[in-house]
């Protein structure tokens, strides 16, 4: 049995959040529609009888998440889908869940609502969770001791780094909650907090994945130059706040990846390339230098006289796209190709330019701040 204290708080932003979900069209049998909000979902799972078992569901969803190279996540849509898997997929244990929190919704619902809308309301409620783009996210998840449950909050969005969450307790078996609990970045880092949020970043390829590919690419014969790499990446300041998740760092250069012509015939013959991949920096690792070892072209050759660099911390809006352009040399003549480097207009742009070439020849490893980023590239 669960019991709940409420506490009086002057700003107790989850307070007052439990009127049941109407589903319009049901009358006109246009099916069932449902939405729900982040601090939606932070109630409800604060209501659900979790044991040690859907703790460990969540966190072994996070760490197969952080090892593919994303943030410490579990999307709504691998919860109900595919317990315990990632982002980026991999093993999971699910077979092993006896009690997987997805059947936990579908009892809170079944017994909330089975009798006043039915069965098939209850999917909708399932279907648009599952749909919704949300997601559990846990900070600092690796300083979990693996029995401590979490505070449960959301983002509430407008750059905000306060809220108010549910502290669940497990005392002598039984499951208590106390509501409304203030939550910042100094609480997450000291002890388990859930947060609510809106997943980012599924949809991009971070620097983990793109390197598994790498050695395809990077072999082959003709190959006359140097891999450019970038060996080392520090980010100097978060840019998001805390509720919203680490970091995603977009990287991209444009080049004429192992040019090599000697005639202008030749040149035509070449078009440039884009590499692109993302670097997730969680929270706790600002100011640390972390190894990615990830080739960015695969065959830098001396022809080659300036390569387009875009740097952008993604935070969604307008597809739009950054035009620049790469340049290379044909006996003594510089020649230079048009790149649209993609971006959104809602995101950070940390750094964009040319780099000439000549700033990483005849050097082993260099060092440089772009923005407030450092980076440490390499030729091999």
């Amino acid at each position: 049995m669960k019991k709940y204290f409420v506490l009086l708080l002057a700003m107790a932003l989850l307070a007052g959040s439990c009127g049941e979900y109407d589903i319009p069209g049901k009358e006109k049998e246009e099916g069932y529609k449902v939405s729900f909000t982040k601090k939606d979902v932070a109630r409800i799972l604060s209501e659900l009888p979790l044991q040690k078992e859907q703790l460990e569901e969540v966190y072994d969803a996070v760490n197969s998440s952080t090892g593919n190279g994303y943030d410490e996540e579990y999307t709504l849509t691998n919860l109900f889908l595919s317990p315990g898997r990632g982002v980026g997929g991999g093993a999971t244990r699910s077979s092993s869940y006896e009690t997987p929190i997805r059947a936990l919704f579908e009892d809170y619902f079944s017994q909330k609502y089975a009798t006043k809308a039915g069965a098939a309301s209850i999917q909708a409620y399932i279907d648009a969770l599952a749909a919704s783009g949300m997601q559990i996210y846990a900070p600092y998840s690796e300083d979990w001791d693996g029995s401590t449950f979490p505070i449960i909050t959301y983002d509430p969005g407008y750059g905000a780094e306060t809220n108010y969450g549910y502290e669940l307790r497990l005392e002598d078996g039984e499951l208590t909650v106390v509501d409304s609990v203030f939550v910042d970045e100094a609480v997450a880092a000291r002890r388990p907090v859930w947060v609510i949020n809106d997943n980012t970043d599924s949809a991009f390829t971070p620097a983990e994945l793109f390197l598994s590919g790498t050695k395809s690419r990077t072999g082959g014969e003709g190959k006359v130059g140097h891999q450019l790499i970038l060996k080392n990446f520090k980010m100097l300041r978060n840019y998001d706040t805390w509720f919203a998740g680490g970091s995603e760092f977009k990287i991209q250069m444009g080049a004429v990846d192992g040019f090599t012509a000697s005639t202008e015939a030749e040149l035509r013959l070449y078009n440039p390339s884009i590499t692109e991949f993302i670097l997730v920096v969680k929270r706790k690792q600002l100011n640390m230098s972390l190894p990615y070892n990830a080739v960015i072209l695969t065959d830098l050759t001396d022809q080659m006289e300036k390569l387009a660099f875009l740097i952008t911390e993604e935070d969604g809006g307008t597809r739009t796209n950054w035009k620049c352009s790469a340049s290379v040399k044909v006996q003594s003549k510089s020649y230079g190709f048009d790149i649209d480097l993609p971006y959104n207009d809602r995101d950070d742009i940390v750094w964009r330019g040319q780099l000439a070439t000549s700033y990483f020849t005849g050097k082993e490893t260099v060092k440089g701040r772009f923005g407030d980023v450092e980076i440490t590239f390499g030729l091999e």
